[in-house]
């Protein structure tokens, strides 16, 4: 049962989130406030990220636009992997649980990316479900390397 209540708290939470624009979501504010003297800028600078047809940087964003990003497509990757983990436990015993926890995995990642879209504020986008479906991988490589290892 506990299960089942993990995975209907991560999805609530994702409706939720996706449900929020961006300015209700932005981090900035408090990124400015807890990294007032911006830690780790020189290396941060080093940093460019194609994302979306275009290079994302400290440069091109500034420092706490650029933390904001990080933080949010760690976000996707968490998330989802945290998606996969609980759609695997809710899963029966089948051959091919793996395969079918990244699949619905996925089919959630393109499903909040839709109700982005119809959040004002907000832009879908693929490169997100391919972070999601990142997530979800390593997620359950996690588990199957737990699975494999641990002791009897």
């Amino acid at each position: 049962m506990i299960r089942y209540i993990f995975l209907l708290a991560i999805l609530i939470g994702l409706f939720i989130s996706s449900s929020q624009t961006y300015e209700e979501q932005s981090l900035i504010p408090q990124l400015q406030e807890w990294l007032p003297n911006q830690p780790l800028k020189e290396l941060l600078s080093i940093l460019e990220i194609p994302y979306w047809g275009k290079i994302v940087s400290v440069e091109e964003r500034g420092y706490y636009a650029f933390v904001e990003f990080l933080i949010r497509k760690g976000t996707h990757i968490l998330t989802f992997g945290t998606l996969s983990f609980a759609v695997y436990l809710v899963l029966p015993q089948l051959r091919l649980r793996f395969i079918v926890a990244f699949l619905i995995t996925v089919i959630f990642a393109f499903l909040d990316e839709y109700h982005q879209s119809l959040t004002g504020g907000r832009t879908p986008a693929i490169q997100d479900v391919g972070l999601d479906a990142i997530g979800a991988t390593l997620a359950l490589i996690l588990i199957y390397m737990y699975n494999k290892f641990k002791r009897p």
